[in-house]
């Protein structure tokens, strides 16, 4: 986490920045003298700067729900909590059949323009400094070069063609011009990217700057994302040599970019790993709240990705929601994201065994966190024989377990489902497979009124699910600000070593046919016990293997846009119908918040993006 600087210091940056976003309504007058270039005259006082670049990344991006909802969400890997639309609607159902909402990215526009133009200043003043050598110069502007980078990565991958800025603006454009994508990654991505991993140091895994290792890893990310725009496939061997040069160099020990990968895929989430992880390739911290580090600004609000994937176990009354279970590992509260029907197939292997990653990734079971007795109304509603009433639960029972069809146990527990003392979900009655979607009814076995005593019922069964836990961690702020683990903070992995695999693989695909493809896949799935694939690799082997590994790691959406899988009609009809149905080729790309494009020359329509 970067201290951020004093207010004067924000406004004149945000003055500076991005599109000079007519939206913004800022001061002028500067009765003091300040300006950003006797700022820059101080290394103290250049670092503030460079500080200032990471803003707009831990207040928009990486960490808070909106982010994750862009990235994750809308994809075939997951659905809202119960399949049900609701004010996440934009996110998970493209509006659901009705009229976009064209303010939902707002902020986020906003934000990435602020850092966008925080980076140009930065990089403008960047020979005000005295520092001693060009070398030391170049390591610290290298951060601006970095963050500008993603900032412009995301905005094309969200957007399309943005305006493309590489300067501090001066004034107020009010018909600003878009740059199409490829030549924002030719003109400013890329060569940015060199720019850093030339100049930015090996480090160390206890930082979250970016290193070399960051700065390679997402040049061989961002080559390879250029297929989507490059028939000719210009930087897909660029691709594959980054990749290759990190993978050199985590298989030989680290000596050059202390590129590294766990051994077991067990190690990657462990929260004793979390601080200083050794795979992540570059990650943010989040402070827990008011103690002098973030609450003034949000960010205490931010570090709460391990609640947006769990289930809704508060449903059962053997869990209750209370502050101190909250605190606790895996004590999360209910999230939005719930596992489709393709995600979890996507983890049974050929031969009809889980891959060990989905327990690995995934909370199935539940204890209960307060005492609980089984009420004839409970009976009834979770589909129990009359004979479960009574029977109770202590603290630290067993209270819910989900279970799957490939489980060894599976036929067990299916048979006494109705009889357990813990509430089962059978994944049966949750998902059906021959529709590939949710169950929204139930048949109950054990009828009572109110309960399918006249037919098919709601599904009470499916708020239950499979919850994410790669983001647990027992450091999160939760419910207001006086109820935290004041300094302790948790780290959210933007992109990992095992990821760099798999970009090889499908760089692989595209360059040599796939001839080594295979292979930098099955290292993934070797090191985490799943059996090895064989045969002839395909993207859909590729798109699958990032689906097992990378799932709610900030990169589904840009994979489907990348391999076309957003413009394959059949493609959503077969891994995720429900959001078929509302799916149009146009919704590729998020709208262009109307709150800027409305303050532009004639009303902004030739910026916006067709369909909004």
């Amino acid at each position: 986490m970067k201290k951020i600087f004093n207010k004067n210091i924000l406004l004149a940056v945000m003055l500076a920045s991005g599109l000079c976003l007519p939206s913004c309504s800022l001061e002028e007058e500067n009765p003091a003298g300040f300006t950003l270039e006797i700022t820059a005259e101080t290394i103290q006082g250049y670092e503030s700067l460079i500080n200032q670049c990471y803003f707009s990344m831990q207040r928009y991006f990486y960490g808070t729900d909106n982010w994750m909802t862009l990235t994750e969400g809308g994809t075939d890997l997951w659905t809202y909590q119960g399949n049900l639309s609701t004010t996440w609607t934009q996110w998970f159902w493209y509006f659901a059949g009705a009229a976009p909402n064209t303010t939902y990215t707002n902020g986020w526009w906003n934000g990435t323009y602020d850092g966008i133009g925080s980076c140009n200043v930065a990089i403008s003043l960047v020979n005000k400094p005295p520092y001693k050598t060009e070398e030391e110069r170049n390591a610290v502007v290298a951060q601006a070069y970095f963050l500008r980078a993603v900032y412009y990565f995301n905005a094309v991958e969200q957007f399309g063609g943005v305006t493309m800025i590489t300067e501090p603006a001066t004034g107020m454009n009010f018909h600003p011009d878009r740059t199409d994508p490829l030549t924002i990654y030719k003109e400013v991505i890329i060569p940015d990217l060199e720019f850093a991993f030339k100049w930015l140091p090996k480090g160390d895994d206890n930082t979250t700057k970016p290193t070399k290792k960051a700065a390679l890893g997402f040049l061989a990310k961002a080559c390879l994302q250029t297929i989507e725009y490059d028939a000719g496939k210009e930087y897909a061997a660029k691709a594959l040599e980054y990749a290759k040069m990190l993978i050199q160099d985590a298989e030989s020990g680290g000596a050059q970019y202390n590129a590294y990968m766990y051994e077991q895929y067990t190690d990657v989430f462990k929260e004793s790993n979390n601080w200083t992880n050794k795979e992540a390739l570059w990650k943010h911290r989040w402070y827990a709240g008011s103690d002098g580090h973030g609450s003034s600004n949000g960010n205490y609000k931010l570090n709460r990705n391990n609640e947006y994937f769990y289930c809704k176990v508060t449903n059962f009354g053997a869990r209750i929601d209370d502050q101190a279970t909250r605190l606790l590992w895996g004590g999360n509260q209910p999230g939005i994201f719930m596992p489709t029907q393709h995600l979890l197939e996507l983890f049974v292997q050929e031969d009809g065994t889980l891959d060990p990653r989905f327990h690995e990734s995934f909370q199935t079971e539940w204890d209960a966190n307060t005492v609980y007795s089984w009420d004839e109304s409970s009976v009834n509603r979770f589909d129990k024989v009359a004979a479960v009433k009574g029977k109770s639960l202590a603290v630290g029972d067993l209270a819910i377990k989900f279970i799957m069809p490939q489980d060894a146990d599976y036929a067990t527990e299916s048979k006494a489902k109705h009889t357990s003392p813990y509430l089962t979900i059978d994944y049966k009655d949750v998902y059906n497979d021959a529709a590939k979607n949710i169950n929204m009814t139930y048949i109950y076995q054990n009828p009572t009124a109110g309960y399918n005593s006249n037919g098919t019922s709601e599904n009470l069964f499916n708020v239950f699910y499979p919850s994410l836990t790669k983001h647990n961690s027992s450091n999160y702020f939760v419910a207001n600000a006086g109820n935290k683990r004041n300094g302790n903070l948790n780290a959210t992995f933007i992109m990992r070593m095992a990821e760099v695999y798999l970009i090889a693989a499908e760089a692989d695909l595209y360059v040599n046919g796939g001839s080594s493809a295979l292979g930098y896949i099955n290292k993934i799935r070797t090191r985490a016990g799943a059996k090895s694939l064989t045969g002839t690799p395909t993207i859909r082997t590729i798109l699958d293997e990032r689906g097992r590994e990378l799932c709610g790691e900030y990169n589904r959406f840009y994979d489907l846009k990348r391999t076309g899988m957003l413009k394959d009609v059949n493609y959503l009809k077969t891994t995720h119908p429900d959001l078929a149905k509302f799916f149009k080729a146009e919704y590729a790309l998020r709208p262009i918040s109307t709150t800027y494009t409305e303050v532009l020359e004639g009303g902004g329509a030739y910026y916006q993006n067709p369909g909004y």
